[in-house]
C-alpha cells in the first residue's frame, strides 16, 4: 500500500499551491477546541446556540493562526522537507511557493485570526482568546527553533498546542476545563505524536533521522513503550471521567459502552502506524475506514446519550 496518494504537481496554479500551503486538512484539529464546550453544554446547560457561535469562533481562529504556523514551519524545514518522499512535493520544499510568498500569507492569516477573536460578545473571552493564541504561537516558535530537536521535549511541545486548543474551547464560553479533560487531551496528544514518530521510522527506515533529526535520538522500542503508556494513561483518563457520571445510569451506566469504540479506534492506530501504512495519525484519520468508523461510532454514541440525559431531559 502506498505512503501517500500522489501529490499535487509543483506546476498547478499558483492558488491551488497557497491553498496546499495552508494546509486545511489540518483544520481537523480544531475539533479540540469543540470538545470543551460540548461537554460543559452537557453538564451546565449553556444555551446552545450561543455557545456553538463562541465555540466555532475559537476553532475558526485557531484554524487560521495553526495554518500560519505550519507556513513558518515549512519555511524553516524546507531543506528537511526534501528528503522525506512526501513532504518534498510541499510548496515551499519544492519551490512552487516562496519563502517570501509563505510569510505573506502567514501574516495575513494571523491577522484574519485575531480578527476573528474579536466576534466574540465579551471582552473577558477575548482577552483570554487572545492570549492563548499568542501563547500557540510561541510554543509552535519553540518548538520550531528548539524543542522539534530534543527528545520528549518535542513532543511535550506538540501536545502543549492541543491542550491549548481545549483552553481556548472553554474561555470562548467562559468555563473551566476539568482536570480529566486537560488529561485526556495531553495523553492524547503525546500518543498520537509518539505515533507519528513510530510510523515516520517504519515507512523511512534508515532515512527517518534525514526527515527529522530528532528520529536519531528515539529507537524502535522507546517509541513503543511510549505510544503504550500514552495509550493506556489516555484511555484511563476517560475511564475514570465514565465512572465519575452518574447521570447517564439506566441500569448501569451507558456511558461505559463509548469506551469499546475510543478503545478500538485507539488501538487501531497503533496497529496500523505499527504495519507502516501510514506515518501520520492525522492521514489515518482522513484515510483508514476501521478508524473513521471507530471515531463515528464514538462520537454518535456520546452525542446521543449527552443528548438524551442531559439536554433533552432538561428541556
Amino acid at each position: 500500500m502506498p505512503l501517500s496518494p500522489p501529490m499535487p504537481d509543483a506546476s498547478a496554479s499558483k492558488p491551488v499551491q497557497l491553498l496546499r500551503l495552508v494546509r486545511p486538512t489540518q483544520w481537523a484539529k480544531s475539533v479540540f477546541v469543540l470538545i470543551g464546550p460540548f461537554y460543559a453544554l452537557a453538564d451546565e446547560g449553556l444555551t446552545l446556540a450561543d455557545s456553538l457561535w463562541r465555540a466555532v469562533v475559537a476553532a475558526i481562529a485557531f484554524s487560521l493562526v495553526s495554518s500560519a504556523m505550519y507556513i513558518v514551519n515549512d519555511i524553516l524545514d524546507a531543506e528537511a522537507d526534501r528528503a522525506h518522499p512526501r513532504k518534498q512535493n510541499r510548496p515551499i520544499a519544492s519551490g512552487a511557493v516562496s519563502p517570501r510568498e509563505g510569510l505573506v500569507l502567514s501574516t495575513v492569516l494571523v491577522v484574519a485570526s485575531g480578527a476573528a477573536v474579536f466576534l466574540l460578545p465579551e471582552t473577558p473571552a477575548r482577552l483570554w482568546l487572545g492570549a492563548i493564541l499568542i501563547a500557540y504561537v510561541a510554543n509552535v516558535a519553540a518548538y520550531s527553533v528548539l524543542f522539534k530537536h530534543h527528545v520528549i521535549a518535542d513532543v511535550m511541545s506538540l501536545s502543549i498546542g492541543f491542550v491549548l486548543r481545549v483552553f481556548a474551547g472553554c474561555v470562548a464560553i467562559s468555563v473551566t476545563p476539568s482536570v480529566w479533560l486537560l488529561n485526556c487531551t495531553l495523553f492524547l496528544a503525546m500518543f498520537l505524536a509518539f505515533a507519528k514518530r513510530l510510523g515516520e521510522r517504519r515507512t523511512l527506515g534508515a532515512g527517518a533521522g534525514a526527515a527529522r533529526r530528532v528520529q536519531a535520538a528515539y529507537t524502535d522500542d522507546l517509541l513503543r513503550m511510549a505510544v503504550v503508556v500514552t495509550g493506556v494513561a489516555t484511555l484511563m483518563g476517560y475511564t475514570i471521567y465514565v465512572q465519575a457520571q452518574e447521570a447517564y445510569v439506566l441500569g448501569f451506566n451507558l456511558l461505559w459502552l463509548t469506551v469499546l469504540p475510543a478503545t478500538y479506534t485507539l488501538l487501531r492506530t497503533v496497529v496500523v502506524i505499527e504495519q507502516g501504512r501510514y506515518d501520520d495519525p492525522t492521514e489515518l484519520a482522513v484515510r483508514d475506514r476501521g478508524f473513521q468508523a471507530g471515531a463515528a461510532v464514538f462520537g454518535l454514541m456520546t452525542a446521543y446519550l449527552v443528548w438524551h440525559f442531559r439536554l433533552a431531559g432538561a428541556a
